[in-house]
C-alpha cells in the first residue's frame, strides 16, 4: 500500500464528527476527496474499499460519519436531520481547507446514496468545490416516497408524527428501522433492501439498523436533485438503473441539468455496486473522471 490512514476529527456546530484520513506516501498537497455514506449508514459500510482506491491513485480522502452516527458525536443517537447532515458536510470542506498538506482548491465532494443527494446540495452551496460525484443518489424525495408500499407509508408517517411531538416536549427520539422486509415498519423495504443493506455491514460492527422516525416528514419535501443545475463544476452522476430506493428516472431528470455532468448508467440495484463485478465497473469510471477532472499530485 503507497498510502496511510489515521484516525481525525474535526468541529461541526460545537460538536465532533470523526473519521479517517487517508494520505497518499507522495509529497502533498493532494486533492482530496471527501466521502460520506447513505441513510443511516456509517463509513464502515464499505466505503473504505472506494477510499482505498482513490488513495491508491493518489488521492488524499477524508471518510467521515455524520453527527449522531457511528463514530462521530451528537445525542441523541441515531437522529437523522438533513440540515445538520449538510452542515456536517461544510465542516468537512472547512477542515480540508485548513490543513497545508491537502489541496483546497482540488477538493472532490463524493457521496452515496442519501448522501449523493447531499453531495449535490452541498457542492451547489460551496460554489468552488473542484468536482462531485454522486453514486446511486437520492435526488427526489416523492420519486422515493411513491415506491414505498402505502400500507408501510401511512404506518412510518403516523411514528414521524408521534416523534416530532416528543422531540416538541423533550422527550427521546422514537425510532424505526431504516431497512426491513416487504410489508414490514421500516424507512426502506424493497425486496432487495434487507440483505443489501445489512450486508454492508462488517462482521463485528455494533451496527444500530434504526433511526428517529421524525425524518419521514422530511424526506417528502427534500430534492436535492434540484440543485444539480446550479452546480458550478464537472460532476459524475452513477446512476444505478434498477434502483429500488432511488428511482433513475427522477435522478435522471434531474441530474441531465447540471451544466459540466456526465451521466453512467448500469443495470444494477441500489445496493449492487458497493461489491463484487458491479463495484469494479464503477469505481474504474470514478477514477477515469478523478483522473481527467482532478489530477492527484501537486499542482
Amino acid at each position: 500500500m503507497n498510502f496511510s490512514r489515521s484516525d481525525i476529527s474535526f468541529a461541526s456546530c460545537g460538536q465532533r464528527c470523526r473519521g479517517w484520513l487517508y494520505l497518499p506516501e507522495a509529497r502533498g498537497p493532494h486533492a482530496v476527496v471527501v466521502m460520506a455514506h447513505g441513510f443511516g449508514a456509517v463509513k464502515e459500510m464499505g466505503l473504505d474499499r472506494y477510499a482505498e482506491r482513490f488513495a491508491e491513485a493518489g488521492y488524499a480522502c477524508l471518510v467521515f460519519d455524520y453527527r449522531h452516527f457511528g463514530s462521530s458525536d451528537g445525542d441523541p443517537r441515531q437522529l437523522l436531520d438533513i440540515e445538520r447532515q449538510l452542515q456536517d458536510w461544510a465542516a468537512s470542506i472547512a477542515f480540508v481547507r485548513s490543513r497545508d498538506d491537502l489541496d483546497g482548491e482540488r477538493l472532490v465532494l463524493w457521496g452515496t446514496s442519501f448522501a449523493g443527494g447531499h453531495a449535490i446540495a452541498a457542492g451547489a452551496r460551496d460554489g468552488s468545490v473542484a468536482a462531485v460525484i454522486s453514486q446511486c443518489p437520492f435526488t427526489d424525495g416523492p420519486a422515493s416516497v411513491r415506491v414505498m408500499e402505502f400500507r408501510t407509508l401511512l404506518r412510518v408517517s403516523w411514528l414521524a408524527l408521534r416523534d416530532a411531538v416528543r422531540s416538541l416536549l423533550g422527550r427521546p427520539p422514537l425510532l424505526v428501522s431504516t431497512a426491513g422486509e416487504p410489508g414490514s415498519v421500516a424507512m426502506m423495504t424493497a425486496p432487495d433492501v434487507l440483505q443489501g443493506y445489512l450486508g454492508l455491514v462488517p462482521a463485528g460492527l455494533e451496527f444500530r439498523n434504526e433511526v428517529a422516525a421524525r425524518i419521514a416528514l422530511h424526506v417528502l419535501f427534500y430534492r436535492p436533485g434540484r440543485a444539480a443545475a446550479k452546480l458550478p463544476c464537472p460532476a459524475l452522476f452513477c446512476v444505478c438503473e434498477a434502483d429500488s430506493v432511488a428511482p433513475a428516472e427522477a435522478t435522471l431528470r434531474h441530474v441531465a441539468k447540471a451544466p459540466h455532468g456526465e451521466i453512467k448508467r448500469y443495470p444494477d440495484g441500489h445496493f449492487d455496486i458497493y461489491v463484487g463485478e458491479p463495484f469494479e465497473r464503477v469505481v474504474a469510471d470514478q477514477l477515469d473522471f478523478l483522473q481527467r477532472q482532478v489530477l492527484p499530485g501537486p499542482a
